[in-house]
């Protein structure tokens, strides 16, 4: 993986970075960057950096009776928090989740997810964020997420 510059790391470098870094079974999950958020606004006083994912509603990810299984949901919590801590770092840096925390608060069946991710603390050797998890269909939460990632040398 090469070193990007923060005037380069965009949506299209944070999009390329997911097709590109994560291993083929989390391709599969069919998510898609929907943005990234790394530029507060003017008068935002509680803003955090993040990005927005979406994982595409398929039948392949349901256990039996149609609800999206906890493991596909909390697979793409942490794939959402790793683009957020990118676009937060402004580029590409290596890391490995150290804990994640999941608390399910209803099922979802037979709609999109959104993964709304969010850098509480960017750290030189310790990042730390948290993932709404939203039905696509009525922008309900399903889940709520907290994560530690470990920041590696480059």
């Amino acid at each position: 993986m090469t070193e990007t510059s923060a005037a380069e790391f965009d949506i299209e470098e944070a999009r390329r970075v997911l097709g590109d870094v994560f291993a083929p079974w989390v391709r599969d999950l069919g998510l898609s960057v929907e943005s990234i958020d790394y530029t507060p606004p003017r008068d935002a006083a509680d803003w955090q950096p993040g990005a927005v994912l979406r994982m595409a509603f398929s039948e392949r990810l349901c256990r039996s009776g149609g609800v999206v299984c906890g493991q596909a949901l909390m697979a793409l919590a942490d794939t959402s928090m790793v683009i957020a801590i990118l676009a937060a770092n402004r580029g590409y840096r290596p890391m490995t989740t150290v804990d994640q925390t999941t608390h399910f608060m209803r099922a979802v069946s037979s709609s999109d997810v959104l993964a709304d991710a969010r850098v509480v603390r960017l750290g030189r050797t310790m990042s730390f964020g948290r993932v709404t998890l939203l039905s696509a269909t009525d922008n309900k939460p399903v889940a709520m997420v907290s994560s530690a990632f470990a920041m590696l040398p480059g």
